[in-house]
């Protein structure tokens, strides 16, 4: 039996489903909507609505892929209050959360004030240990048992069920925070417990410390959730296949690993986008391109140069820093599923509470009170009255009722009101695009947009025009590229340490040493999942800065034993990329010092990747053949009678002009008025404006 690789992202609205023929090389695709109270119902749904389609049995299934949105979810959710979690620290060190890192989030002047984040957890939930290292590791201090003991009963008499261990130093030396989690584990067995120095070895304490517990925090809500689907795959599957759970760097990593450092899954469903889009984007000649994944809940943007996603350890989501690599993805609150209404001013606005799966927007009729972005285009004619080829259908006049009740709200017609919160939903999509581009020394007009997802192809002409977009590529199953991205992805792990050293005094001896046991660290883990040595793939990096800069970038290293030649090639990446990121670089100036802070390896365990194929002419005739009518929708100037074709009929070679809609199985594709709709060989449609 030809076995088949299943992969599902999860959204606030849709579940996306694919399915890769190993033995055949096609690719089948589906949507089932989500289930945001037990996502598992909607995960199984998936996984036997695309075996009905593609006619093929659970047990000839070889692997199942998984983006989920539970770790995030679980951290955004609370609003600021994170019940159960408690920090156990150096004493000496209470008020780490506290010193923070201060910001001016408004700019400078006498109206403002250097502010600080919120804490993650309040003062009186941090307990303090008697211990202490130094930066390399040694003990000045030794564990004190007892108060290890005294501060595992008072977290166990309180409930405090998620608790991180950040020690000073432990970077640099693991054991004293190894021994706190055995106590905790003998005398509060049932806690959650994440060590610093496995979550994030790097210093920094305030980093290290949100880090961790943000990874102590999600632990048992992802690890509930992975076991939920675990337990119905087994029961569902004859065999028990390989699950895969996306991480946020752009790898995959088996269930029962990710449930021991969830943290790694944040924004795990958004990775799988911009990493299916960069594969699709290259295929077709772009390797410059800025994707835009647009869902019912949010849109993500991601920059992809080189035909791969640029990597970051600097994110945040939410208020929170989180320093684990991860596709530096920007998150807007700009979906279908988006809710419009009068604000206090009397202005629109649009966005960013959503109307999600349940109940919805109006039109599904599902009880939703609000009018949202679905119901606007609904109402102004640019997708048909149902989603995913007529299985959801769309009621138009409970979207015309919210539409119209909101326009007299603002003393607007219901068509300018629609049409408004389009607007406004695209200009939220362009700022987010602008994050990743503009704000970060990148000309916006060097790229192409991919976009995709549910509700990115409806937008993604009017971002060419807000933006000056070279053109926008929508991809063949726009719906379904983040699902798709989970099947193009390896097996990826990071390991990091912190070993401050000047280039100049540089202890290779300890530099190769540090290496090495990185690289084993990431063998070992890959012949854990069953790779060979053939199949595994280790890169090194480095973080390094100028000697007084507080802040670091990240280069490539060679591998092999590092010398002074070797030394020298990094650093020559360095000054290219610290001029890259910066605008400048000392290159020149051979008495500025130059330090090694962090040293990195990544793991990967190489898999079969689907092969996207040219397509040939199957249809003879016109560009009518893809013609299924026509319907009035508004455009700038008002509603025009506007050609509707099916995407299935339409062939490599075809052009039409706007204003156009194409519709599919699970998105639309408006061609504005002033642009041209080309098909190329891989079946991708792109948008350009008419010059």
């Amino acid at each position: 039996m030809a076995p088949y690789r299943l992969a599902l992202d999860t959204g606030g609205t849709f579940t996306d489903v694919v399915a890769f023929d190993e033995a055949r090389g096609l690719v089948h695709t589906t949507k089932t909507p989500s289930t945001p109270n037990d996502p598992s119902l909607g995960f199984m749904a998936g996984i036997h609505k695309i075996a009905r389609q593609a006619a093929f049995s659970l047990d000839q299934v070889s692997s199942v892929s998984h983006g989920t949105t539970v770790a995030t979810n679980a951290l955004l959710s609370e609003e600021g209050s994170f019940p159960g979690l408690g920090l156990i620290v150096t004493r000496g060190f209470k008020h780490i959360l506290e010193i923070a890192r201060q910001s001016v989030p408004q700019g400078y002047g006498n109206s403002y004030f250097w502010v600080k984040p919120e804490r993650i957890v309040p003062v009186h939930l941090v307990h303090e240990v008697t211990e202490r290292l130094d930066f390399r590791g040694n003990v000045l201090s030794p564990l004190d048992l007892d108060e290890a003991e005294a501060a595992a009963v008072w977290f166990r008499d309180r409930g405090i069920d998620c608790i991180g261990v950040c020690f000073l130093h432990a970077y640099a030396h693991a054991e004293h925070e190894q021994r706190m989690r055995h106590v905790l584990a003998r005398v509060h067995p049932t806690a959650s417990v994440s060590i610093s120095s496995e979550v994030l070895p790097e210093y920094r304490e305030y980093e290290r410390a949100v880090t961790t517990l943000v990874d102590a925090f999600v632990k048992p809500r992802v690890a509930g959730y992975v076991a939920q689907i675990e337990s119905r795959l087994h029961v569902d599957m004859a065999s028990a296949s390989p699950f895969y759970i996306m991480k946020s760097n752009g790898g995959v990593v088996s269930a029962h690993e990710v449930a021991s450092r969830p943290i790694t899954t944040l924004l795990s469903g958004p990775a799988a986008g911009a990493l299916g889009a960069a594969l699709l984007a290259k295929m077709a000649g772009f390797e410059r391109v800025l994707t835009l994944d647009g869902g019912g809940t949010s849109t993500d943007v991601a920059v992809v140069d080189g035909g791969a996603p640029h990597l970051t350890t600097e994110a945040r989501v939410g208020r929170f820093p989180v320093k684990v690599p991860m596709i530096d993805v920007v998150t807007v609150g700009a979906g279908g599923g988006s809710i419009a209404r009068r604000a206090a001013d009397g202005r629109l606005k649009v966005g960013p509470a959503s109307a999600g799966a349940d109940p919805g927007p109006m039109c599904y009729a599902r009880g939703g009170q609000a009018p949202t972005v679905t119901d606007a285009t609904l109402v102004l004619g640019l997708i048909p009255a149902h989603l995913l080829g007529g299985e959801i259908p769309l009621d138009t006049s409970l979207a015309d009722e919210g539409i119209g009740t909101l326009a007299d709200s603002i003393g607007l017609d219901s068509a300018r009101t629609a049409a408004g919160i389009l607007e406004l939903s695209a200009w939220s999509q362009a700022n987010a695009v602008r994050q990743v581009t503009v704000r970060r020394g990148l000309d916006v007009r060097d790229y192409v947009l991919v976009a995709f997802g549910g509700s990115g192809p409806l937008q993604a002409g009017k971002l060419v025009d807000i933006l000056g977009l070279r053109a926008a590529l929508v991809p063949p199953d726009p719906g379904n590229v983040s699902a798709f991205g989970l099947l193009t992805v390896d097996i990826k792990n990071d390991y990091v340490t912190t070993t401050v050293q000047r280039n100049d005094a540089l202890a290779f001896e300890r530099l190769n040493a540090t290496y090495l046991r990185l690289e084993d660290q990431a063998c070992q883990a890959l012949a854990a999942e069953g790779f060979a040595n053939h199949d595994m793939q280790l890169e090194r990096s480095a973080d390094m800065r100028y000697f007084g800069q507080a802040w670091e970038v990240r280069v490539e290293v060679p591998s092999g034993p590092i010398d002074r030649a070797a030394a020298d090639v990094a650093v020559d990446r360095f000054h290219t990329a610290h001029q890259r990121t910066y605008g400048y670089s000392y290159r020149d100036r051979r008495e500025q010092p130059i330090e090694w802070v962090n040293l990195r390896v990544m793991g990967t365990g190489l898999i079969r990747r689907p092969v996207i194929q040219p397509r040939t002419r199957q249809l003879a005739g016109s560009i009518e053949r893809a013609r299924t009518g026509a319907r009035p929708a508004y455009f700038d100037s008002g509603y025009q009678q506007t050609p509707i074709y099916d995407r299935r009929r339409l062939q490599p070679g075809d052009c039409l002009g706007g204003p156009a809609i194409v519709e599919e199985f699970g998105s639309t594709t408006v061609v504005f008025p002033q642009q041209t709709l080309r098909v190329d060989t891989y079946g991708n449609l792109l948008l350009e404006r008419t010059r």
